[in-house]
């Protein structure tokens, strides 16, 4: 008799703690869903606002929404969304080139402006602005000339204009500017056979 007693009172006290336990829980899920309600009303009455500023927002501004748009709107957004992450894919494949290219271009522009001040150590950019002088002279000098009122001058006049200072100085200048072309195009070809020598010995062996 005295074992059913304490059984019975074992089992009493196994249901009391899982009572406890139940309660417990129902007061956690209590306090979870009073929680998920007092959030569900905060966003809702903060979105509630939003909306309505965002509504007298448009209305300042003479906007007028129309919902029937906005949902086609969002139909078809929703429909090219395979479209829209092919054009993000497409511009993060453009600044991935753009990354791998920049050290590319660097060096291009490095090698340009080298180049740049290779010709100004040379003095080609003094030698186009010189001649772009010159030029401007010359045809100014033509535009004054009349072509019809050249007069015709006797072999003996013409010697005597050839035998001035300025016409000798402008020849005496032509024939030298000839002779360092010559000069300088012979010592091209001079360096162009030195330089393929080589590549024709590899070749006859």
């Amino acid at each position: 008799m005295m074992n059913e007693y304490n059984q019975l009172q074992q089992q009493i006290k196994e249901i009391n703690g899982k009572l406890d336990s139940l309660l417990i829980n129902m007061q956690e899920q209590k306090l979870k869903r009073s929680a998920v309600e007092d959030l569900t009303s905060d966003l809702t009455i903060i979105g509630k606002d939003m909306y309505d500023s965002a509504v007298a927002e448009l209305e300042n501004h003479s906007v007028e929404l129309d919902l029937e748009e906005i949902k086609l709107f969002t139909i078809k957004l929703l429909k090219n969304v395979p479209t829209l992450t092919g054009m993000i894919n497409m511009v993060e494949s453009l600044a991935d080139l753009a990354k791998d290219a920049g050290p590319i271009v660097n060096e291009m522009i490095i090698d340009f402006t080298r180049k740049l001040h290779e010709f100004e150590a040379k003095g080609y950019f003094e030698f186009f602005r010189e001649s772009g002088k010159k030029i401007d002279h010359v045809i100014q000098i033509f535009n004054h000339m009349n072509v019809d009122e050249i007069p015709d001058y006797s072999i003996w006049k013409l010697l005597r204009i050839l035998r001035s200072p300025e016409v000798r100085k402008v020849m005496t200048f032509l024939l030298i500017f000839m002779k360092n072309i010559a000069r300088y195009d012979q010592h091209y070809k001079g360096n162009e056979i030195q330089n393929m020598e080589p590549h024709k010995h590899n070749i006859e062996t």
